[in-house]
């Protein structure tokens, strides 16, 4: 799996940050997103879905 982020439309909801820590970030400054792993292992696969899934603003694409 490759993540892809768009942080233009990233409104720092945190969803993705508090549902994959180990993938997602949020900046200290901005508070907007901040990917960490762009090819996340495959045991982090739910979290990223499921982070993706909850993202207000559909900034995670997941190829």
């Amino acid at each position: 799996m490759r993540v892809r982020i768009d942080p233009e439309r990233c409104r720092g909801a945190g969803q993705c940050a508090f549902t994959a820590p180990e993938v997602f970030d949020q900046d200290e400054d901005t508070g907007l997103v901040v990917l960490l792993l762009a090819e996340p292992p495959d045991t982090a696969r739910p979290a990223v879905e499921r982070a993706a899934a909850a993202c207000p603003n559909r900034v995670i694409d997941l190829r």
